[in-house]
């Protein structure tokens, strides 16, 4: 006698061998001896063995479920109550193993309720089990033949309206994901790589960009509706002429320098900073942005400002206008000590906004060491200050003439080609303008913690750099402490400071006190945001670069070693690592073939052809 019975929710048969009270000895088709429970068992029989089953199975296919379930009671019923009805006679053990196959199949048509009892779905969740199953089968003949498109090398318009959010921040329960997703894994290739051959990348700086502002400015760019900041209350009139140095693109012009002489032959610095705090209510429309957006994000070709352009427009420190501004003097002795300082907050006259590209071919190391002939405007003020900028770097005990010059690099995109320009690091008017600022943010800080009035500080120990509520010790500048407080139409950091400082100065109580929730919250936003817009400029500098070699039809070049299988490329910020090289030392200037570039994965690789000299470099803290 031969058995049908269920085991870890499949059927099949089986020869009894022997039998106990509660179990069965059987003989499977395959030769295996195999121990069951009695209650698995739904029926036994006598015809053959190895036809059973395929014929039970056949039989269950032709039989219609709509029907069968149509003429199925009510109530709970037993698998042989309705193979007895179906039939219409006492049911065959072929004929009740079909109906059990088939209902056993049909888990939405009929529910379990036991060993070989069922109760039939109710009229509504039917229907709305087979719609969603006819559903799942449109959409996947939908998959099927997006997948079939992409395979093909064309991009469907549903997934090209999507596609940056798919490579980006994709859901993985769209119908557009599973294709996308089907489709490269199909192609054995990644996703970003799909999307371009198909057509879906044509710019790479538009693919990256499109992922910043996906997780940064998810509703764009734009500033939307706000009210217009408010004009300052009347101002004292600074009575001396103050001139800014900045790049030919900036418009957030933060700061502007001035000089004059004092009766007792000293001089008076003024340091002055744009004000927009002065107009901008706390808050206010304004402010809620700047606590939103926290910095301006610069990358290569443009830039997304913290502050709309109106509100640049009224505070900016443009030429041949009174300004409202934050102003530090600092009266300084011929031996260059400053020996006083004082805050104002007034208006101050902006003689000149000075730029790099210009100034920086008049007033430079060679003429200010070998050509004092030459003359350009603000020339007497620029030589002192240069000479007080070089004595301020000695008071922080960081000047040394001696150290390896380091490079600072320009970006400038300009109809889809890139201009990557040198600038030696520490030349005069970026020396000037630096020290200038670190004295600000430094004495700024320090009459700050001295009024017992919070600001955030960036501070540096053990290596580290950190954001901090409280003055603490900067290692790298070698300052006491290092408020930021010279960008506040660039940095929210600088407006939360001069929204301090202006209160100190006026006497009133600060916005933020010690121990205020929303400093701290702002301090860590600000904090990681910054980090982020750092990073989108590194990537983005990044891909210029590579793209640069494509663009100078470069094929060699030579670079630097620093450590390992990290080397620099001469005259480009690219840092790269490159394994196999032979024992180098530090320093050591090395030969380099390209052998291939890919502008999407962000990859160059090179070859090592051999060494060609050596120069003295700087420490990897230095580089830093």
């Amino acid at each position: 006698m031969n058995v049908f019975y269920e085991e870890s929710g499949s059927f099949k048969v089986g020869t009894i061998v022997s039998r106990a009270d509660a179990s069965l000895q059987v003989d499977t088709l395959h030769g295996k001896r195999a121990k069951i429970k009695s209650s698995n068992v739904f029926l036994e029989f006598s015809s053959t063995l190895a036809d059973f089953l395929p014929a039970a199975e056949k039989m269950a296919d032709e039989i219609d479920l709509d029907f069968l379930w149509e003429c199925s009671p009510e109530d709970e019923f037993e698998h042989d109550v309705l193979a007895a009805d179906y039939w219409g006679h006492a049911p065959s053990a072929l004929e009740s193993a079909a109906i059990i196959l088939r209902v056993f199949g049909a888990p939405m048509y009929f529910y379990k309720k036991g060993k070989g009892r069922y109760k039939k779905a109710p009229e509504e969740a039917l229907k709305a089990a087979l719609a969603g199953i006819e559903r799942k089968k449109r959409e996947q003949e939908q998959i099927d033949g997006w997948v079939a498109e992409l395979k093909a090398g064309t991009l469907p318009e549903a997934i090209r309206s999507q596609l940056m959010t798919l490579l980006w921040k994709p859901d993985k329960n769209t119908l557009e994901f599973k294709a996308f997703d089907q489709a490269a894994r199909e192609l054995n290739q990644p996703p970003l790589k799909l999307a371009q051959s198909v057509g879906g990348i044509s710019s790479v700086p538009d693919y990256l960009m499109a992922g910043f502002l996906m997780e940064y400015f998810p509703k764009g760019s734009g500033f939307g509706k706000y009210a217009p900041p408010l004009l300052p209350e009347e101002l004292p009139l600074s009575e001396v002429a103050a001139f800014s140095i900045d790049d030919a693109n900036t418009t957030e012009i933060d700061d502007a320098l001035s000089v004059v002489d004092l009766p007792d032959g000293n001089k008076r610095v003024g340091i002055h900073i744009a004000a927009p705090t002065l107009g901008v209510p706390v808050d206010s429309d304004i402010e809620k942005l700047v606590w939103g957006r926290l910095s301006t994000v610069y990358f290569p070709g443009g830039k997304i400002t913290m502050l709309p352009d109106d509100v640049v427009q009224a505070f900016t420190l443009q030429e041949g206008q009174d300004c409202p501004a934050l102003s530090l003097y600092v009266d300084v002795t011929p031996d260059f000590e400053p020996v006083a300082y004082e805050s104002r907050i007034e208006r101050v006259r902006i003689a000149a906004n000075l730029r790099h590209a210009e100034l920086e071919q008049q007033f430079n190391e060679d003429t200010l060491l070998n050509d004092p002939g030459v003359d350009y405007p603000f020339k007497r003020e620029l030589t002192w200050l240069w000479h007080f900028a070089n004595a301020l770097e000695k008071r922080r005990g960081k000047y040394d003439p001696t150290r390896p010059v380091q490079m600072d690099y320009n970006f400038d995109v300009v109809d889809g080609k890139v201009l990557i320009t040198l600038r030696k690091r520490g030349a005069p008017m970026d020396k000037l303008v630096s020290e200038l600022m670190i004295l600000a943010n430094s004495e700024w800080g320090r009459m700050l913690a001295e009024a017992d009035i919070p600001a955030m500080y960036r501070a540096q120990s053990m290596g580290k750099v950190r954001m901090t509520t409280r003055p603490e010790p900067h290692i790298g500048l070698g300052v006491a402490q290092y408020a930021w407080a010279t960008s506040p139409l660039r940095r929210a950091t600088d407006f939360v400071n001069q929204r301090q400082l202006t209160a100190m100065i006026r006497g009133e109580k600060p916005q933020f006190e010690q121990g205020n929730a929303m400093l701290f919250a702002l301090l860590r936003d600000f904090d990681t945001t910054y980090s982020a817009y750092l990073g989108f400029q590194d990537k983005l500098e990044h891909f210029w670069c590579l793209r640069w070699f494509t663009q100078e039809g470069v094929s060699n070049v030579t670079a630097t070693f620093i450590k390992e299988d990290l080397v620099r490329i001469d005259g480009l910020p690219l840092r790269v690592r490159i394994p196999g090289l032979p024992e180098l030392a530090r320093g050591d200037r090395i030969q380099l073939s390209v052998i291939r570039i890919d502008e999407l994965m962000a990859e160059i690789e090179f070859r090592f052809v051999g060494v060609v000299g050596h120069v003295e470099a700087a420490s990897e803290e230095e580089e830093g």
